[in-house]
């Protein structure tokens, strides 16, 4: 059965150039598994791979949508897949890398992802109703739906409506999951939290130093604006608000390390310590060595449901 390799962990914990180093060991093209490097013009405060990396290994779903246009999970899910496909077809070994969580598990455990996207009318009528009946209305046309959609979460039980209503199908069948139809190893990175911190640190003061506000000074200037979800993104968000004279550039760059430090805290709760389907890598010089050794000791096993 064909294999992907996946390697994930928190922002800032190396995961790009690991990856680079094992892809051209193993002839290997990389699979990017961020919602924010899909955004092309969007390339300092999302810390993509330099063109020094992209060229030294095939890189995949980076530069894919401008600023203003709509990217979801299902999106994400199809152009992934394809590009699976057109790597084992080519012989080559697909490395899915990123720190998105959701990403990566709806890949290798094979979610079910409706491909609808928002529909305002309907969603404005729906939200001109009160959330009891919302609600009532839910329970009715999907009786399983109450186990993983808070009834008092408006918006969520709004989402699940429209998926009814678009496709026919209850909510509740889009949560189930078809085999993924590849083995996977999926491999951790882990650094001390302090250690981490320190990285994250310094990475936001190089993207504030490297041009992070003139790059969203450019976007802005070419009609994107900052209530778009792609400009929302830490850092951008953060350096919009300076750019509108509502903070200063210290006050930008302290939120934008403290926005981090609780992404990452996001990030482990997708990846945890404990999950005995990821091998976890210790800190170090000789991690592509320790990958190396991981996957000739480990037999991969498809992953199991979350």
């Amino acid at each position: 059965m064909q294999r992907l390799i996946a390697i994930v962990g928190p922002t800032a914990s190396g995961k790009t150039s690991l990856a680079v180093d094992f892809a051209q060991r193993i002839g290997g093209e990389i699979i990017g598994a961020d919602s924010r490097q899909v955004y092309r013009r969007m390339d300092i405060g999302t810390a993509k791979p330099t063109p020094e990396e992209q060229a030294a290994a095939g890189h995949h779903l980076i530069d894919v949508v401008d600023p203003d246009e709509p990217f979801s999970l299902g999106r994400w899910l199809d152009l992934a897949k394809d590009a699976l496909e057109d790597i084992w077809a080519r012989g080559k070994q697909p490395l899915l890398v990123g720190g998105t969580g959701q990403y990566v598990w709806a890949l290798l455990e094979g979610w079910r992802v409706p491909r609808v996207p928002p529909d305002s009318e309907l969603r404005m009528a729906l939200e001109s109703r009160g959330p009891a009946e919302l609600a009532e209305e839910l329970r009715r046309v999907d009786p399983e739906a109450e186990g993983v959609v808070d009834p008092r979460n408006v918006r969520r039980v709004v989402r699940a409506l429209e998926v009814y209503h678009a496709t026919g199908k209850p909510f509740s069948h889009w949560r189930t999951k078809d085999p993924a139809g590849f083995e996977s190893l999926v491999l951790g990175l882990r650094l001390p939290r302090e250690e981490l911190y320190q990285r994250i640190d310094e990475r936001v003061e190089t993207m504030f130093a490297d041009g992070l506000v003139n790059e969203v000074r450019g976007l802005l200037a070419e009609g994107y604006t900052r209530e778009l979800p792609s400009m929302s993104g830490i850092g951008y968000r953060e350096a919009c608000e300076y750019l509108a004279g509502e903070i200063d550039i210290e006050t930008a760059v302290g939120r934008t390390k403290r926005g981090t430090h609780r992404l990452v805290r996001h990030q482990n709760s997708w990846f945890k310590a404990g999950d005995e389907r990821i091998g976890w890598i210790e800190a170090g010089d000789g991690w592509v060595d320790e990958v190396m050794r991981l996957i000739q000791s480990q037999t991969p096993a498809a992953s199991g449901s979350r």
